[in-house]
């Protein structure tokens, strides 16, 4: 698989990747989704687990635990198994389908139909089916890949963000296991960055305290955090973290590449208001950083 990686052509694809991203991303916060897995007899969290793993079929959790990388592993097993005996993976395949379809529409509104949707569903697609025929490497994508299509444009334009996506994730964990972090460590460097708050990453992955504290103590010791008051990175932590994320875009480049940056501003243009209206409600962080950003 060759491409070409030129600076340019790497930013005009993480431009369009981050675009696009919450409008896949709503899934997660979805209450419409919530209560489909509640539906199945799973809590929202247990649910997240098992329908973005339903792909993989009925996974163990060590295998939910080594594909999403950055989770506290008895979080995943509070979870996985046991949701596979409240419902078969297919089951919650059709949970998130249906919950991020009633979302969309209940967002959205008639725009779910427009010829802005079809479009932009038309060129992501195009770009999905580009790293379909690059599955080696990427299990959770790989997994994903091999669903069935939705027939909806604004469903496709959801699945097609779902591969680009879960493409660009298994990217990066090959970029964090190249440069020795752990997914704990993973979340201490991303917080050092002063992108996101540590209380949050932590909090949401279920990290204890003692446990981060540890974590950071190890970074500190390889260089790649300082020793002041606050969670920072080095001079050579900061350059490191930005190699993971040049290596994470190269490896995510293709499929936009491959699009064209005419097609990919085209993309961006159509996405970017249904993108702010489902962060407006479902993701603020992500509404501001759309507000302001350019086309």
């Amino acid at each position: 698989m060759t491409q070409n990686t030129d600076r340019d052509s790497l930013a005009f694809a993480r431009q369009t990747w981050r675009t696009l991203e919450p409008y896949h991303g709503a899934v997660y916060f979805s209450p419409e989704a919530a209560g489909q897995y509640a539906e199945l007899g799973v809590d929202a969290r247990t649910g997240y687990f098992a329908s973005r793993s339903a792909a993989l079929g009925a996974a163990p959790a060590d295998l939910v635990i080594a594909t999403f990388y950055n989770f506290n592993p008895q979080l995943v097993r509070r979870a996985i198994p046991a949701a596979w005996e409240a419902a078969t993976p297919q089951r919650f395949t059709a949970a998130r389908l249906t919950g991020i379809d009633t979302t969309l529409r209940r967002i959205l509104g008639a725009d779910v139909s427009s010829p802005a949707i079809a479009r932009a569903a038309e060129l992501a697609r195009t770009a999905a089916e580009v790293t379909v025929r690059h599955p080696q490497g990427r299990p959770l994508f790989a997994a994903h890949a091999a669903l069935p299509w939705p027939s909806a444009p604004h469903l496709v334009l959801w699945h097609a963000q779902t591969l680009l996506r879960e493409f660009r994730g298994d990217g990066h964990v090959a970029a964090l296991l190249t440069a020795g972090l752990s997914g704990l460590e993973s979340l201490v460097t991303h917080a050092a960055t002063g992108d996101i708050d540590a209380g949050v990453l932590r909090d949401s992955r279920a990290w204890t305290p003692e446990e981060w504290g540890q974590a950071v103590q190890n970074l500190r010791e390889r260089g790649w955090l300082d020793d002041g008051p606050h969670l920072a990175l080095t001079e050579d932590g900061t350059r490191r973290r930005a190699e993971i994320e040049h290596t994470t875009d190269r490896l995510a480049a293709l499929p936009y590449i491959t699009l064209g940056p005419a097609a990919c501003a085209e993309l961006r243009s159509l996405v970017r208001p249904f993108s702010l209206a489902v962060a407006k409600e479902l993701l603020p962080w992500a509404a501001n950083r759309l507000s302001e950003e350019s086309t």
